[in-house]
């Protein structure tokens, strides 16, 4: 027992009348030599325990085996070459399975095993791949390592609904390579990207192409954006009168709606020249693009973001600024006929307003 270190030591001596050669499984009772063996085992409350094997090395019997000596194996207690007991190994494969590495290794700290993050993701990765049957839908989409810089594509199993494989990059040739390695996918679910689309055509001519929902309706929004912007003037022209136009209450009266008070000179003048602004740097994107500038070379010159290159390079007319979804709505909009009515009955009193309303 060691004191200092508050680690047992636990002395093991085999005992195995007779070893079987790992190469040629000959038996053998030839020793050659002993030596000592330090392996770290499960703890004992809160004592970390450490295993002195004391085993031996053994002359191997059979002439024409290729392995002349070799150490005998523990295969119940400890792997070969280990440094840890297969309970351990065990239980710091679990952590490792559900924590990962940093939060593993503070889980292992608690329990007394004392592992750093580094080795249970190295102990992650020495499992075998699990094996898995093709499935009939698959469906494919892009993710990122670091975003905007590496990506690589990741497989979705639709059956089981979880992911499959994770691919280092977005080519076409990778991706065929795949759906080779792996035949029998019915149907394949991808976005509108050319490399995919020519991966899947290659790699598994006979299944099914088709849109998932995302991308349709990631797709109908960015239609139907281009549309709002070609036309905001009109649409916004109706939008106007529609909420100027008077309506007839239950009761036969007519209510004409208020308008809203104009925003003051200085906010529109300031407006303005904001408008000013993102007129020309549309303007200006649009006449490098058609000389032939890319869009990232566009970014660097102009000394803007790319995407915002990229977005208004998408529009064809220029993209006014969008206004709140919630505008001309509050919380109280639900309560509004409610509110009006007991107004007009006479109630003034807002407390008492607001105490019916919680009612």
């Amino acid at each position: 027992m060691d004191h200092t270190a508050s680690q047992p030591t636990v002395q093991v001596t085999s005992t195995q009348a007779r070893v079987y050669c790992p190469v040629c499984r000959f038996p053998t009772q030839r020793v050659h030599s002993r030596y000592v063996r330090t392996v770290a085992a499960l703890p004992w409350g809160s004592w970390r325990v450490v295993l002195e094997l004391r085993v031996r090395t053994f002359f191997c019997a059979n002439g024409r085996c290729t392995r002349r000596i070799f150490t005998e194996r523990l295969l119940p207690l400890v792997a070969p070459w280990a440094r840890r007991t297969l309970r351990l190994a065990h239980w710091l494969m679990h952590i490792a399975l559900a924590l990962a590495g940093t939060a593993g290794a503070r889980l292992s700290r608690d329990l007394g095993l004392a592992v750093s993050r580094n080795t249970l993701l190295r102990l992650r990765r020495r499992l075998p791949l699990r094996r898995f049957a093709t499935p009939q839908v698959l469906g494919v989409d892009d993710w990122a390592a670091r975003k905007r810089q590496t990506y690589g594509t990741v497989w979705i199993d639709f059956e089981r609904r979880r992911p499959l494989a994770l691919l280092p990059d977005r080519e076409a040739k990778t991706l065929a390579l795949w759906l080779q390695a792996h035949p029998g996918v019915g149907v394949i679910t991808r976005d509108r990207s050319r490399a995919y689309a020519d991966g899947a055509r290659q790699g598994a001519p006979t299944a099914l192409q088709v849109a998932d929902r995302f991308h349709l309706r990631q797709n109908l929004a960015e239609a139907l954006d281009q549309v709002f912007n070609a036309h905001g003037t009109t649409l916004e022209a109706v939008n106007a009168a529609l909420h100027q136009a008077p309506g007839v209450q239950p009761d036969g009266t007519v209510a004409v709606p208020v308008p809203q008070p104009s925003p003051p000179r200085i906010a529109q003048e300031l407006a303005h020249q904001r408008r000013a602004q993102r007129l020309a740097l549309y303007q200006q994107i649009w006449l490098l693009h058609r000389q032939g500038w890319p869009g990232q070379a566009i970014a660097i010159q102009l000394s803007i973001g790319k995407n915002t290159v990229f977005r208004y390079l998408r529009t064809p007319t220029f993209p006014e600024r969008k206004r709140r979804s919630d505008r001309c709505r509050s919380s109280l909009t639900p309560y509004t006929p409610s509110l009006l009515e007991r107004w007009n009955a006479g109630c003034r009193d807002a407390v008492r307003l607001f105490r019916e309303l919680q009612q």
